[in-house]
């Protein structure tokens, strides 16, 4: 019989100080035990290799599915954020969002349908919905992630796309540490924007120790870190249906061709600041008891500014444009006689906290029952101060202003823009030229159709979890059944969203006045223009220079996205774990059922106008109460010596968004002239939308099959296969509307009393009831050198490939099949060398198109398509521990670069990849870093 020995496995999580979450005292017993195993002096290697025999271990002793992956050693995961270590994994994909990897798919399913834990419970995020921007934890307080493929009766974050497990260390468990870290960050790029900085830094300590006999252990995390970023950013406005009349000579335009409607492009300078504290205090005062008390406090704050243009050009800006080239129904050269360019210095605030605390209580019966208690409390706060501010060549209106024409040319990364043939260029960079002034009539009936000169969104976000939970677990002997646990959970969880949001008008209005303060010139060069003047946009609303008219009274949107949803779930689970023989066969698993009681309710308003164009808001209540029944099934079954098949089956279920189950419905009308003489209802004035309170948690079967073959300590090939039938899956819909009931001829006109050329919108909302089916292979594998050759010792390679596709129904009047995070294809390859304290490594990650989100009008979330790409890093290190050097023992220097390619990110339509809706490039990242370990 091949019976798998865990006793190696655990003494290598010990050393990480994870050791399964066990007892001190068995930890010490087990440490004893393994003293006298040939292993150990294996096991206990540091750096690169011992992160993977950790990181091994883990997977091999598994009876579900999982990824892992291990630090170094404490405080030192080679990365900025937790974010960058995962997205290298297995089945796991990052997406970069303003140049940092932040959002994580596991299986073709965004972070919004994978559940986040910190030691077993449940993580809140400091975005719009339940998905954890993963860029925002500090991989110093982490010991050791782990993915969950399939699910577990016990685990209260499964998800359709798995789940991600955040570990800390148990202070017991580990070794004594007092360790510093610092690190120095430069981007390649010159800040573009004069008032921003290129330089950043990063500092922690770490902190071990034990206490009273070793019946206390202390373990402290404090990190700060200063993270820039500079982006060249061009986004187009959609593609319009272009007129053929407008062809120049010789030039063919057939029906159904496209041309570039408008852009606003820019560019962005920020500054992420981001402090931490993370504790963890184990109380141990006998074999029977053990007590735990861990907390985390985030504080965030990134700043950036975005300056640049927004034009309209052909259809969208004017109607005034000539068509030179068009290549298969792309219109991809023409020029426009004029818009009056409207210079944007925007700058956004965010700030956010977060803090979780939990307390663990586990209490030994007898030899073979244990009870444990757990509760958790986290809240995280989050404020955005976002604002636009316009400028140009004087207000809208006022005669005698100079028009701005362009020629345009198509590129890959979007449009490129120079001289017209024959009208002059205007210089946007003359301070004597530029006024602080809307130059497009933009505004609203409460403050004046051009006296929009600026906007503020300042969303408010708040949320709070409670999480109660009692487990009791041991072992039995009831034929293959040898252990079993059991257990209640509650949860109290609340979200709150205020949408508050304020026009901006210049005091100099209805004249125009120059720009004070003015700070520079920001180039365009990317996009082939000059450049603009640069102002402070934001200090100057700050400092209340700005008239502020409060957007809630006229726009409807504010408290029609304005809401509360309150969530209890409670939790009923059974598990038996087993132990079989089949011949020479030794299997292990689990079988389990889970039952979750769902209480949804929700608040908010429902919003139309009146004659006055004054705000109409009616307070809306919705929700739902249902149950939900989720077996699961997991085998895993040792074949051979160091080799196993794995086998689950499993009902899953994810949460529905929480901004999905907002009660509110809204109408809305954009007092824009562009939009309201557009006859093109994509681009018209009306707009609704609502939410759906009743909404089910999305739902799939899934079966998953494994073969893993482990041939050294670090060394191993897998191959996998997993397939998700979805039965429940939510679809965004959007309705043609008639909007001619709502319509107030003195109130729904333009800055001249323009009637709007279409009463046609888009109303949008959510529905569930769709289905589809995910499915997929993975193949992974560690090679070290030395099982090639000898002369290769020190060497290591490790991949993984991931193949999947999938779909889910369209939603009525939609041609949507995609879900959220899926790529086709996507890689992942780690080289290193590691010896006598040299290091190096570089890391690559690829992955096909798939569908997002991003912000929008009003910082919403709306759909779109990321190209993907190929994201290189690499690092050189040197450990002089290993240097002979006694002053120089515990020091450790690398070198690190981020994005060394400089791979661009790019948007398209899906119809089409040439329409390139957005473009962004970042520059690569140099970190130069040291880890100092007293």
């Amino acid at each position: 019989m091949n019976q798998f020995k865990p006793n190696l496995i655990k003494v290598a999580l010990i050393t990480g100080g994870v050791a399964f979450g066990c007892s001190p005292t068995f930890a010490q017993e087990t440490n004893s035990e393994a003293a006298d195993e040939a292993n150990v002096e294996v096991i206990q290697v540091s750096g690169i290799r011992g992160s993977l025999q950790r990181a091994q271990a883990i997977k091999m002793d598994s009876t579900s599915i999982v990824e892992a992956l291990s630090a170094e050693d404490i405080g030192k995961l080679p990365d900025t954020s937790i974010a960058e270590s995962i997205s290298r994994l297995p089945g796991l994909a990052g997406e970069r969002r303003n140049g940092r990897t932040s959002g994580i798919s596991v299986r073709g399913f965004n972070e919004n349908y994978v559940g986040t834990s910190l030691n077993g419970r449940e993580l809140l995020g400091m975005g719009d919905n339940r998905g954890v921007e993963f860029d925002l934890y500090p991989t110093e307080i982490i010991s050791s992630i782990v993915v969950y493929k399939t699910a577990e009766a016990g685990m209260t974050t499964q998800n359709i796309g798995g789940s991600i497990d955040l570990q800390t260390i148990s202070p017991l468990a580990a070794k004594s540490t007092f360790a510093i870290n610092g690190t120095y960050e430069k981007n390649a790029e010159d800040a573009p924007n004069p008032d921003f900085d290129n330089n950043g830094h990063r500092i922690s300590v770490n902190y071990v120790d034990q206490f009273a006999d070793d019946t206390i252990g202390l373990a402290l995390t404090v990190a700060s870190m200063e993270s820039p970023r500079q982006e060249q950013h061009f986004r187009g406005w959609g593609y319009a249906g272009a007129n053929a009349d407008n062809a120049a000579d010789g030039v063919d335009v057939t029906e159904g061709t496209t041309i570039l409607g408008g852009h606003d492009s820019f560019a962005r300078s920020a500054m992420l600041e981001r402090d931490s504290i993370a504790g963890v205090v184990e109380w141990a005062p006998t074999d029977k008891l053990n007590v735990q008390v861990d907390a985390l406090y985030i504080d965030f704050v990134e700043d950036d500014v975005r300056r640049g243009l927004e034009e309209g050009g052909a259809e969208w800006g004017t109607g005034e444009y000539t068509i030179t080239g068009v290549e298969d129904s792309l219109v991809t050269s023409g020029y426009y006689d004029g818009f009056y360019s409207v210079i944007r210095n925007d700058a956004r605030t965010q700030e956010a906290d977060l803090t979780t605390v939990g307390v663990n209580a586990e209490y030994i019966l007898n030899d073979n029952w244990t009870l444990e208690f757990d509760y958790s409390t986290g809240k995280v706060e989050k404020d955005i101060i976002d604002v636009e501010s316009y400028s140009g060549v004087g207000r809208a209106g006022i005669d005698g202003r100079p028009i701005t024409a362009r020629s345009w040319e198509m590129t890959s990364t979007g449009a490129v823009y120079s001289d017209h043939p024959s009208i002059a260029p205007v210089d946007l960079t003359d301070e004597s030229l530029i006024r602080l002034a809307g130059p497009q009539a933009w505004g609203a009936p409460i403050i004046g159709a051009d006296a929009q000169d600026g906007f503020v969104n300042q969303p408010h976000y708040e949320e709070d979890l409670d999480t109660y939970r009692f487990d009791a677990k041991g072992y039995v002997e009831w034929g293959v059944v040898t252990g079993m646990s059991a257990g209640v959970i509650y949860s109290d969880r609340s979200k709150t969203k205020e949408n508050d949001g304020a026009y901006l008008t210049a005091p100099s209005y209805p004249g125009d006045a120059a720009i004070p303060d003015v700070l520079g010139v920001v180039p365009l060069d990317f996009i082939g223009i000059d450049g603009i003047l640069a102002y402070d946009s934001l200090g100057l609303y700050q400092s209340g220079y700005y008239i502020a008219t409060d957007a809630k009274l006229v726009q409807n949107d504010r408290l029609g996205d304005s809401y509360t949803v309150d969530e209890e779930l409670l939790t009923f689970y059974t598990k038996f774990d087993l132990e079989m023989e089949v011949g020479d066969i030794y299997i292990r698993g689990n079988v389990g059922v889970q039952v979750v009681n769902a209480d949804q309710q929700s608040t908010g308003f429902s919003t139309t106008s009146d004659a006055d164009g004054m705000t109409v808001a009616v307070p809306v209540s919705g929700g739902a109460d249902y149950t939900d029944v989720l077996p699961t099934l997991n085998l895993s079954a040792e074949v051979a010596e160091g080799q196993f098949v794995r086998f689950a089956l499993g009902k899953v279920i994810s949460r529905p968004r929480m901004d999905d189950m907002r009660p509110n419905t809204q109408a809305s009308f954009a007092f824009n002239d562009n939009q309201i003489t557009s006859t093109d209802p994509e681009n018209g004035p009306w707009s609704g939308s609502s939410g759906n309170p009743e909404l089910k948690p999305l739902e799939a079967n899934q079966l998953d099959i494994a073969y893993e073959n482990y041939f050294s300590d670090t060394g191993y090939v897998a191959a996998s296969f997993f397939y998700k039938d979805i039965k429940n899956w939510h679809r965004d819909t959007s309705v043609l509307t008639d909007f001619s009931d709502v319509y107030i001829p003195d109130l729904h006109q333009g800055s001249e009393g323009q009637t709007p050329a279409t009463f046609l919108g888009s109303v949008g909302s959510v529905l569930d009831g769709f289905e589809g089916y995910v499915r997929g292979y993975e193949l992974q594998g560690s090679l070290p050198g030395e099982l090639l050759h000898e002369s290769l010792e020190g060497f290591g390679l490790f991949a993984s490939a991931t193949f999947m596709e999938g779909e889910v129904d369209a939603a009525p009047t939609q041609t949507e099949t995609r879900i959220p995070g899926l790529s086709e294809e996507s890689y992942s390859m780690t080289f290193f060398y590691e010896s006598n304290g040299f290091e190096f490594r570089v890391a690559a990650t690829k992955r096909d198109d798939y569908l997002t989100e991003e912000r929008g009008t009003s910082l919403a979330l709306v759909d779109a398509t990321k190209q993907g790409g190929t994201l290189v890093d690499a690092q050189i290190g040197y450990d002089f521990s290993e240097s002979g050097i006694e002053s120089l023992e515990g020091l450790r220097v690398t070198f690190q670069a981020q994005n060394l390619t400089d791979e661009d990110d790019i948007q398209a339509s899906q119809a089409d990849s040439r329409q390139i809706t957005q473009y962004q490039s970042y520059g690569t990242n140099y970190l130069l870093g040291f880890n100092y370990t007293f």
